[in-house]
């Protein structure tokens, strides 16, 4: 039936903004024999559950081009990688590298690609597989596969969707005081320190928040974020999406029509060290209390007519350690010592990487998508501290703010000014960052989220 153009333009002033959505999944699982650097560097013998990249297209509703958002079953994307996701999928979606938002979950028995420190590593003939290019190369090409398709397919969203819910015994801060009232950092996410179980919880985000897209009554898709460290037992040496692949799983069996995408929040410092017991069946454990929150937020979902959609960007110059062991010569040193294990000469390389990256001028794109003014959805980079997540909310509390963490990882940890200056132990390695970056980056997030005036 045809609605004739007055009744077209009816239909646009009762749902706001005409937009389109697309949705992807891609198996991006590596052969059995791929090292797991973040797995201790071992060979995989064995895939417990396969790897995804999750995502979707949205288009239109007042966007200048489309904006692409995708979650890796991997443990990190990292400098020339990070940047060959971004500039391979903007081709297939029509848009600008800018605009595509790429967040690893994070979980440690999975590959961690940066193409400059592979090559870096295989120059100097270490025996250290952070990833295979060729492999990264076909299934960054099988993703964009799956955007040109999906796109073919896009469907009209006329709302999106907000709801949240807190988590039980998924997150604790690694910071602790021990029973002698000391500062420890020592709480990592296997769980094996008694002093760290014991100790409250610390910081966290409590929250599970989904958002999601609709075509009438009929929802299309939804994003759930939490900010944990994902990983219950690992350095397995056994491939795994580990407990979010499991409760993702599970969601999407239960809405077989809306594609379900998980997201790690900004969790660098917050893991299950204190309700893990570092055994397998634990993970089922922790599977099922990340799906009782996200369906409890899926469930309280409140939907919005959509509105004009926004994306904005700033840009971060962080930069990077140079001191003591990461100078240029103590990095090459620790790379070319054959004595050294596959992990410590992959971490040079990590290095060397990094401070290629900062010396070429290139900053970190911090990219976000407002939904009339109601929702947000930003990226932050690497393993930055939930600090800054929870600073982003407090910039608008009056808003429906999710943040992704895990974008462009290669600095590594991003701490606060507290943690370095209590010797958070967790800085003495995975850490490429010089002290002094909260400043810049609190600035950054200010001109993001600051509504307009």
């Amino acid at each position: 039936m045809k609605i004739g153009f007055l009744g077209a333009l009816l239909s646009l002033a009762s749902f706001g903004f005409s937009a389109e959505v697309a949705t992807f999944s891609v198996d991006v699982t590596p052969p059995i024999g791929h090292q797991l650097f973040t797995g201790g560097g071992v060979d995989s013998v064995a895939v417990n559950d396969s790897l995804f990249a999750k995502g979707f297209v949205i288009s239109g509703g007042g966007l200048e081009k489309p904006a692409v958002f995708v979650s890796v079953d991997w443990a990190e994307i990292r400098n020339d990688a990070f940047d060959r996701w971004r500039e391979v999928l903007a081709e297939a979606a029509g848009t600008d590298r800018v605009r595509v938002l790429v967040s690893a979950i994070h979980q440690h028995d999975t590959p961690l690609p940066d193409l400059a420190a592979q090559k870096i590593l295989e120059e100097a003939g270490a025996d250290t597989q952070l990833i295979d290019p060729e492999f990264h190369e076909k299934t960054v090409q099988k993703v964009a596969a799956a955007i040109r398709e999906a796109m073919k397919n896009s469907r009209t969203i006329s709302h999106f969707g907000i709801g949240k819910a807190e988590a039980e015994g998924l997150a604790s801060n690694r910071r602790f005081v021990n029973s002698e009232g000391e500062i420890s950092y020592g709480r990592g996410s296997g769980g094996q320190n008694l002093a760290g179980r014991i100790a409250p919880v610390g910081t966290i985000d409590p929250w599970v928040k989904t958002l999601s897209f609709w075509d009438g009554d009929e929802a299309v898709c939804a994003l759930s974020i939490y900010a944990t460290h994902p990983m219950s037992v690992y350095r397995t040496a056994r491939i795994s999406a580990d407990f979010p692949g499991i409760a993702r799983a599970s969601r999407q069996k239960k809405t077989p029509s809306a594609l379900q995408i998980y997201a790690s929040g900004a969790s660098g410092n917050i893991t299950v060290g204190k309700f893990n017991d570092h055994k397998m069946e634990t993970r089922i454990v922790f599977a099922e209390r990340l799906e009782t929150a996200m369906t409890a937020a899926w469930d309280a979902t409140k939907k919005h007519p959509v509105s004009k959609i926004e994306f904005k960007s700033e840009e971060l110059m962080l930069d990077p350690r140079v001191d003591g062991d990461f100078t240029k010569e103590k990095l090459n040193e620790q790379l070319n010592d054959t004595s050294q294990n596959r992990m410590k000469r992959g971490m040079a390389a990590l290095g060397l990487s990094w401070q290629k990256r900062c010396e070429a001028g290139q900053p970190i794109d911090v990219p976000m998508l407002d939904f009339g003014g109601k929702a947000q959805l930003i990226l932050l980079p690497g393993e930055i501290y939930v600090e800054y997540q929870i600073a982003v909310q407090e910039l608008r509390p009056d808003s429906f703010v999710m943040t992704a963490g895990y974008g462009e990882c290669g600095p590594g940890y991003i701490p606060t000014k507290r943690a370095w200056e209590e010797n958070d132990s967790n800085l003495s390695d995975w850490c490429w960052v010089a002290p002094g970056q909260e400043e810049k980056i609190r600035a950054v997030l200010k001109r993001l989220l600051e509504p307009k005036r």
